[in-house]
């Protein structure tokens, strides 16, 4: 059984495609343990608790310096001996003393082909905002393990996503979740749990 546990900031839309992709059976062998979020207003953690699942709040805010929370947030994945955490959504910087003890074991979702439209400062709207600036005809959406640097990691799987005329930040923003994000994520986590895809490697 892989223990997850998923990180998020808001509303939680690839948190629910992946408990849908559970309770569907299109992931495998897999049960969320934790939802964590930075936000104590994000819609997530009601998703969580009505899913049954311990929903957690825990935000930089709430202690006196980033050194704090970051032993916090370490402390507390502990707790749960996670077997993968999923980053679907969330806006915090990963402290490197979570990257080393769970190395290859982070994954996150990023709403572009990288390296087109990622790294510091390419999230949320930003994303498609660029994508839509740069006049590109395709998009879509990574799932990549999670190093040190800024969606730099190995990626695992990726999903196109047709740019079409007219489209503002938020129509394509939903696009992109709907035809890759909600597909993707669910099939890279079932991809893990039945061991086909290398820890820190490219899967094919």
């Amino acid at each position: 059984m892989l223990n997850i546990g998923v990180m998020v900031s808001g509303g939680g839309t690839n948190l629910q495609a992946i408990l849908d992709g559970i309770a569907q059976g299109t992931i495998e062998n897999t049960r969320v343990r934790v939802v964590i979020s930075n936000n104590k207003n994000a819609y997530a953690l009601e998703r969580a608790k009505k899913a049954g699942i311990e929903a957690v709040c825990l935000s930089p805010k709430d202690f006196p310096d980033r050194e704090a929370f970051n032993s916090a947030l370490l402390e507390k994945l502990r707790e749960y001996q996670l077997d993968l955490i999923v980053l679907a959504g969330f806006l915090v910087t990963i402290p490197p003393a979570v990257i080393q003890e769970y190395r290859n074991r982070i994954i996150n979702i990023h709403p572009s082909l990288i390296p087109s439209f990622c790294g510091v400062g390419y999230y949320g709207l930003k994303v498609h905002e660029a994508a839509l600036k740069r006049g590109v005809k395709v998009t879509g959406a990574t799932v990549h393990y999670v190093d040190e640097g800024v969606d730099s990691g190995p990626i695992i799987l990726q999903k196109a996503v047709e740019v079409k005329e007219g489209d503002t930040p938020e129509i394509l923003q939903r696009r992109v979740m709907e035809e890759a994000e909600w597909i993707i994520l669910p099939q890279a986590i079932d991809m893990i749990a039945k061991g086909m895809t290398a820890k820190g490697e490219e899967a094919h």
